[in-house]
């Protein structure tokens, strides 16, 4: 099966970015040559090596002399938690609201249709911003203002797809057999959902490491002592004249990481989807 979904470019070239993200995140302490928020203001926008710059700050340094891979390294730790813990409290969340308003219909399922429409109603970045100013600046802070956001998109996705489910031979078998709709739900339904669940959650994972990369860009992710892409940005900005690298690398790593994420969400798509592969 592995081998199956690895001779797809998209999940080839996803799977590789996440695997890098993931052993760039879990080893951060070894690989990055210097602590990131280690100062030398000896060696302050010195440019990167390869136009100049000395071998010790591979990428430059910043307007501190802090090393820019180092800080690209520890940037990637927070960006890939983030990532993994919104994007499953948010699918945990739609997926069971989903799974009750396709499978139970009627009330229930207008109840958490209109939930959804109002919830949706809002404008995305903007509520991530209030939510944060709310409740203070902080990784948790983040995460719960994904989840928030984005459990709407795990459930609309799911409903769709289990109204679809609920007509099949198979529903109605096990309706004949007595299984309870507990049982029906999470032993039949959910198994045959679980491709689509997947690849929203791996698109969930990019869309969540955009947002971080926004809040820590106005300063309402980590504290600032912590070294994130979007403050990167946001510093680099400021000095985007007279070293551009102190913009432009962190806008990469964050590029690359939503391309990877994103090619992974439509490669599973296409591999497991049975219509995609006809």
């Amino acid at each position: 099966m592995i081998g199956t979904l690895l001779r797809n470019r998209r999940v080839a070239f996803g799977f590789v970015v996440l695997a890098a993200l993931l052993l760039v995140a879990v080893f951060a302490p070894w690989l990055a040559p210097h602590y990131p928020t280690e100062q030398d203001l000896l060696n302050t926008f010195a440019p990167p090596a390869w136009s100049g710059g000395q071998r010790a700050f591979l990428f430059g340094t910043d307007s501190l002399g802090r090393d820019i891979l180092s800080r690209l390294i520890y940037g990637a730790r927070v960006a890939l938690v983030v990532a993994v813990v919104a994007a499953t409290l948010a699918g945990l969340l739609g997926t069971a609201l989903g799974l009750a308003a396709g499978y139970l219909g009627g009330r229930v399922d207008n109840a958490i249709s209109r939930l959804v429409d109002v919830w949706m109603s809002f404008p995305a970045v903007l509520l991530s911003i209030v939510l944060a100013a709310v409740l203070g600046a902080g990784l948790h802070t983040v995460i719960i203002a994904i989840v928030v956001i984005d459990w709407t998109r795990f459930c609309r996705v799911m409903r769709s797809d289990v109204l679809v489910q609920r007509e099949q031979d198979y529903v109605a078998s096990a309706v004949t057999i007595g299984l309870t709709p507990g049982r029906i739900l999470f032993e039949e339904i959910l198994p045959n959902v679980a491709p689509l669940l997947l690849t929203l959650f791996t698109l969930e994972m990019g869309i969540a490491i955009v947002v971080e990369a926004i809040l820590s860009f106005v300063g309402l992710s980590a504290a600032s002592g912590i070294a994130t892409w979007g403050s990167m940005i946001a510093e680099g900005r400021q000095y985007v004249n007279q070293a551009w690298w102190l913009m432009a690398l962190p806008m990469l790593c964050v590029i690359a990481a939503v391309l990877g994420m994103n090619a992974l969400g439509d490669g599973l798509r296409e591999v497991l989807d049975p219509v995609e592969r006809r």
